[in-house]
């Protein structure tokens, strides 16, 4: 008992120390604290710090040694930072009803605002009501996935990071939904068969087709960054890892966090054509909005731009070049066993991989031993591995002759082999 309020800060509930991981902020909060831990462990380490007097008189045994307690270390973290995810997702379905739930009151209080002096009309009500079915919808969609991200799930990419086509489908599909949902509404509303013929016109495809058009594209190029992501994963020419958890600036960014062009560029016009959409709507809510063909190409521009984007991301890492380390006062000379050797190439580090627990798994094969790339701290990061650059011994197990030398990255993609000399 003692333990378990220990656990909860003291409590018997969850209190602000709770790091169980039973509820969100427990989560949240054991990955900060772990996540802190270690960045006070390894900045340590950095200074020469807290190593054991029985590996500090050798660089390669305290390198080692060091290398071994970050690894451990960032296992933690990574562990902690899974837990943390996976919270967020389970309690994310909670937020998806409030969110639809606000969106309700905000379009009734707009609705409500704009009828002084105008009046309440059907298609005032057949909108609040098509608002409150796909608000329904979402949140009922949310529990039964609940597990798995809520109304999130479907645009939640194979890498648990948001899908910026898949996000930009989705919310064509609900805007024409809500769409078609006026209408019915209507129609179910109308008395007079003059207003009826108009309100089924008003689906007619020479009405819609810019936003049936768009729809049709930005649903085909979800689809088919999905395949081409797919294939270049396989084949080894783009490299993915898996994120904690998916985060909004995943729609805008890369893996690594940074922003990207055609991410951004396809949000944004989408987003004003959304937002174009919405006014017409409201202004002929008796037929579907009628996208200007211009508008709608414009859209479609920024779709190809996206889908160009995609194909040329990524690249299959490359050695380069394999030479032997050589520190300040150090001979020139050949290879050889227990020497470090420098691997220069490009690639090594897969975009989203920076952390420490991705960093470990790297391994060099230099004949038939894997050799893990050490991690060698330096204040607020790593210098060994890096993107361009790997530093690791050459083990005795290795024999002399020529070998080959090939680096295996995070996301698990092979470079090419470069062949070097072991000499005695």
């Amino acid at each position: 008992m003692a333990v378990q309020e220990a656990r909860h800060g003291g409590v018997g509930t969850h209190g602000g120390g709770c790091e169980c991981g039973d509820c969100p902020h427990g989560a949240r909060e054991g990955h900060r604290r772990a996540a802190a831990e270690f960045a006070l462990r390894r900045d340590e380490f950095a200074a020469g710090q807290g190593l054991p007097a029985a590996v500090a008189h050798s660089a390669s045994a305290s390198r080692q040694w060091v290398s071994e307690e970050l690894t451990q270390s960032a296992g933690l973290v990574a562990e902690r930072g899974r837990a943390e995810g996976g919270a967020w997702l389970a309690g994310l379905w909670r937020r998806t009803a409030g969110v639809a739930l606000a969106a309700v009151v905000i379009l009734l209080l707009v609705q409500a605002l704009t009828a002084v002096g105008a009046g309440w009309t059907p298609a005032r009500t057949a909108g609040l009501v098509a608002a409150l079915v796909v608000a329904g919808a979402l949140t009922a969609a949310s529990w039964f996935h609940r597990a798995r991200g809520g109304a999130l799930a479907p645009v939640i990419g194979e890498d648990n990071r948001l899908s910026t086509s898949r996000a930009v489908a989705v919310a064509w599909v609900l805007f024409v939904a809500y769409a078609v949902l006026v209408l019915v509404g209507q129609l179910a509303l109308a008395s007079a068969h003059g207003d009826r013929d108009a309100l089924i016109s008003g689906l007619e495809l020479r009405r819609g087709a810019g936003v049936v058009t768009v729809l049709a594209v930005v649903c085909g190029i979800a689809v088919l960054v999905r395949r081409v992501v797919g294939l270049r994963v396989l084949g080894q020419r783009l490299q993915k890892v898996r994120a904690d958890r998916p985060r909004a600036a995943d729609l805008l960014t890369d893996d690594a966090g940074r922003g990207t062009f055609a991410d951004i560029q396809y949000v944004v016009i989408n987003g004003v054509a959304l937002v174009f959409g919405a006014v017409r709507l409201a202004r002929r809510p008796e037929q579907l909005p009628d996208l200007p063909w211009g508008l709608a190409v414009v859209v479609l521009v920024s779709a190809a731009t996206y889908l160009a984007g995609k194909y040329a991301e990524g690249g299959r890492p490359v050695v380069l070049s394999v030479v032997r380390a050589r520190e300040a006062g150090d001979l020139d000379g050949p290879i050889r066993t227990g020497d470090d050797i420098e691997i220069r190439g490009a690639g090594f580090v897969p975009p989203g991989a920076q952390n420490a627990d991705r960093l470990s798994r790297m391994v060099v094969r230099i004949g038939p031993v894997n050799v893990h790339v050490p991690l060698v701290p330096v204040a607020g990061g790593f210098s060994n591995p890096t993107d361009s650059l790997l530093t690791v011994p050459v083990p005795a197990d290795v024999e002399p002759g020529r070998v080959e030398v090939q680096v295996v990255t995070a996301a698990g993609v092979e470079t090419n082999r470069c062949v070097v000399e072991v000499t005695d």
